[in-house]
Order: structure tokens, then C-alpha cells, then sequence
């Protein structure tokens, strides 16, 4: 059995072939990193257009390069949930067009349990039950799973979420797009106790996250209470280097921390973590470290896998096993997911 799975949640274009053992028979990415470079941010209106210009080439280069065509696909599989709207439209569109001129059985994906189930393709053995992290652009949130397509939402970003958070001090900083890996190579460079910057949430018992209040003091950090023109202000490298690196400690310091007491609320061995952040190379230390510490397991998603791509769309598998799909009346479920 072989599934087409495709992801166009925000600014990439994915898709993949894959076998029912997991096996990656062919994928492909197109990415719009140099569309949204000049706005310093994701456009949902060119994101949107660009998917529509790529999503049949992208498929096609899936296909070619796994040798299969539409008789030997057993289903079509695509992200629904959550993401921009318009690019979420594009991918959905496509699969249902295909999935009803193909004759063949539509299943339904959720991009953040997508990105957890990541960590499963990386590892040979079951990793359930386990408390999972997504921490990406969009979302940063915490789940209880005892099974890949069963999970408990425990909480999440009631505001920016992390990875917002780092492209938006990016842009302050003006550092370029994507933020984050900008951040980061600076912060490696830095002092993280330069800044006093603020730990939201850290020591409430409960697992929601909150980045916003943090944003605000990386603000006036740079240019003051109140001021708004960043155009006037003038660091050194040393500055940016220093302001990264308090920032992502006080990201990193928060996400471990609540992971570590999820981990031990609902005795579990195991941590899973996946999405664009958990590219992260502080983040990803610091989880090992405190995994050490409290001794309970870690995966990370491959750093391959972290970003946004089709080839954790296999979670479609453990749907088809359980006879779960979709009707071509599928429709999207845009915007930031709380719960489920």
C-alpha cells in the first residue's frame, strides 16, 4: 500500500509517497522563503498563490520519483488543520480533486499531530505513551498521547507562540527571514544572562505557554518603553548578539520546564517534540540535559522532519488502519488550534 500525502499548511509546498511500512518512496518540498524574505514575515495572500502555482509540479516530482502512478496509490491524504486559510485551501482543493478523479479514498491529516508523529518515523520502537511538544511559527503546545491518533490536549500559546516570537524579534533586530535560525546564530555568540527577560508562566500549574509579554521586553530592550521607530537605533553584534541570546533562554527555559513537569504529572517515560522550532540547537541540548536530569526518554523530531513537509503526513496510515477517512466534503479548520 502506498499513500500520496500533501501539506500546505503555511509557506511550503509538500508532498510524498509512502509505503505502509513508514518507508519514504518519494518527496519533494518547494519553499517560499525568498517570496516572504522582503516582508520579513509569512504573507498569507502570496503564500496562498505560490501553493497554487506549485502543488500539481510538487506532486508530480513525488510521483515521478517514487515510480508510482494514480493505480498504485491506496488513498490520498492532506493536511486540513490548522494553518493559514487560503494556503490550507490549495492543498485540501487538490487532494479532493484527485482523490475523486483517481478513485480513491481521502483521509484527513492534523498538521500538529503530524508534527509529533515525526518523532515516531524516527524511532523503530513505539514511543507511546508519552507527553508530546509542538513548538513551531503557529503553536506551542503540550499533549498527553497513548497512541498516535489518540491525544489529550494539556495546553498552549494563548497568544504568540514561540516561533513567532522568534521571527518577530528577528525583525526587530533585523536580522532577516526566517527568524529563527537568525536568532539563534547570534544568540550562540551571546551572553544569556545579559537581560533580565521574563519567564511567563514558568512556575503556574498549568500547561499553557505565553511569548507575548516576552516580545514586549525584547522591545524595550532595543528602543524603550513607548518608542516605535527601530529605524534610528544602532547595535553592535555584540548587542544583537547578547539580546538573542536572553531571549532564547527565556524561551527555552520556559518550554523545558513545562515539558519536565508534563513528563511528571502523568508518569511517563518519554518525551516527544517536533516542529520548526524543535530545529533549535539550545532547545535541543537543553531538553537532553533535563532529560538526563529526570531521567525519562527524548525524541526529537529528525531536523529534516521539523520543518513543515509531507513526509509526516504517514499518520495517515495509522488513520486508514483504523478506517478513518474523510468525505470530499472535507473542509479546512484555519487559524490557531486550542484543544484536540
Amino acid at each position: 500500500m502506498a499513500i500520496l500525502t500533501i501539506e500546505s499548511t503555511c509557506d511550503e509546498t509538500a508532498a510524498a509517497v509512502i509505503d505502509d511500512d513508514g518507508r519514504v518512496l518519494g518527496d519533494c518540498i518547494a519553499t517560499q522563503e525568498k517570496l516572504h524574505e522582503q516582508f520579513r514575515g509569512v504573507v498569507p495572500e502570496v503564500a496562498a498563490r505560490a501553493h497554487l502555482e506549485r502543488i500539481l509540479p510538487v506532486i508530480d516530482t513525488a510521483m515521478q520519483t517514487a515510480g508510482v502512478g494514480p493505480d498504485d496509490l491506496a488513498a490520498i491524504a492532506v493536511a486540513d488543520r490548522p494553518g493559514l486559510a487560503g494556503s490550507l485551501l490549495v492543498g485540501v482543493v487538490a487532494a479532493k480533486s484527485l482523490a475523486l478523479a483517481w478513485q480513491k479514498p481521502l483521509v484527513a491529516i492534523n498538521h500538529l499531530h503530524a508534527h509529533l508523529y515525526a518523532c515516531q518515523l524516527a524511532c523503530s520502537e513505539p514511543i507511546y505513551p508519552c507527553v508530546g511538544l509542538v513548538v513551531s511559527g503557529g503553536h506551542t503546545s503540550l499533549y498527553h498521547l497513548t497512541s498516535p491518533l489518540d491525544l489529550q490536549y494539556l495546553g498552549g500559546t494563548i497568544d504568540d507562540a514561540a516561533g513567532e516570537a522568534f521571527d518577530k524579534v528577528a525583525a526587530m533586530l533585523s536580522l532577516g527571514f526566517p527568524g529563527g535560525p537568525a536568532v539563534s546564530k547570534f544568540a550562540a555568540q551571546g551572553n544569556r544572562k545579559a537581560h533580565a527577560f521574563p519567564r511567563s508562566m514558568i512556575h503556574e500549574d498549568h500547561f499553557n505557554f505565553s511569548f507575548s509579554g516576552l516580545k514586549t521586553a525584547v522591545r524595550y530592550a532595543i528602543v524603550g518603553p513607548g518608542q516605535q521607530d527601530f529605524s534610528k537605533v544602532v547595535l553592535s553584534d555584540a548587542a544583537k548578539s547578547d539580546l538573542c541570546a536572553s531571549f532564547e533562554a527565556a524561551v527555552v527555559d520556559v518550554l523545558v520546564a513545562k515539558s519536565v513537569r508534563a513528563v511528571a504529572k502523568f508518569d511517563v517515560r518519554r518525551l516527544v517534540v517536533g516542529g520548526g522550532v524543535a530545529a533549535n540547537g539550545y532547545l535541543r541540548s537543553s531538553l537532553d540535559a533535563a532529560a538526563k536530569r529526570h531521567e525519562f526518554e527524548i525524541t526529537i523530531a529528525p531536523l529534516d522532519l521539523c520543518t513543515d513537509n509531507a513526509v509526516m503526513g504517514a499518520i495517515a496510515l495509522e488513520k486508514i488502519r483504523r478506517g478513518q477517512f474523510a468525505s470530499l466534503d472535507l473542509d479546512i479548520t484555519p487559524g490557531l488550534q486550542r484543544g484536540f
